[in-house]
């Protein structure tokens, strides 16, 4: 393992590992131990007791924080006739057909959400080998596979975010930027965290939130008390 810097080992001293914090506190903690020269992202993870290998238990969506990431994504919108003057005037950032899709097969990737209208996507699934890989491929259960371009755009420049259960039944989803305010920060953090709970699959066994914890970019985890959410 990797030795930690300087001003990370600072910051593990301001935190209790044996303790899990009420959010308002997790917050400002994370802004003592950010101690990074650029404006650090602040992520949340959730440990979920679920088995990604059922499918039942592959929660995956999206949804809009309160008050964005701080970060404003760049949309490539696949789509076709009327629905092209839609998306240029919803803000996508890149409109078009086959025209982008040779351009993404010749290796361009200028682009951090992916959306497509249903007529697109027998094309667009040819460049499941290229997007698959980086989590670009537009998809039904997260909004970005519809004809409502207008709206799919909208929420994404508003601050969409997508979360999925990875194969460790780990999810991670960025909440802002350590610039927020403390309450946005805190209020982005009960939005996704109410969202995680409300998706719990029927099947899933015993403790569904094993464990929460928010993160900077540069900072270590503090993990967070999730109690008054499960219950």
């Amino acid at each position: 393992m990797a030795k930690r810097g300087k001003k990370y080992q600072e910051a593990i001293k301001l935190i209790d590992r044996s303790k899990a914090y009420d959010i308002k506190e997790a917050v400002r903690i994370l802004k003592e131990t950010a101690k990074a020269n650029f404006d650090e992202t602040v992520e949340v993870a959730f440990r979920l007791g679920v088995d990604p290998k059922k499918a039942d238990q592959q929660i995956r969506g999206a949804m809009v924080l309160p008050h964005g990431t701080g970060k404003t994504q760049r949309v490539l919108v696949f789509a076709k006739g009327d629905k092209v003057q839609e998306a240029e005037a919803a803000g996508a950032d890149y409109v078009g057909d086959q025209d982008l899709i040779n351009k993404i097969n010749q290796g361009w990737f200028d682009f951090d959400v992916v959306v497509a209208t249903p007529d697109m996507m027998a094309e667009v699934g040819k460049l499941g080998r290229v997007l698959g890989p980086k989590g670009l491929m537009p998809n039904p259960k997260t909004g970005t596979v519809t004809f409502e371009i207008e709206k799919a755009v909208k929420e994404i420049k508003a601050g969409k975010v997508e979360y999925r259960v990875d194969k460790s039944s780990n999810i991670h989803v960025p909440i802002g930027k350590i610039s927020f305010d403390n309450e946005k920060l805190a209020e982005n953090f009960v939005a996704i965290m109410e969202t995680i709970v409300r998706v719990k699959p029927q099947t899933a066994k015993g403790n569904y939130v094993r464990n929460v914890s928010v993160t900077s970019t540069m900072g270590p985890g503090i993990k967070v008390d999730s109690s008054e959410f499960t219950k």
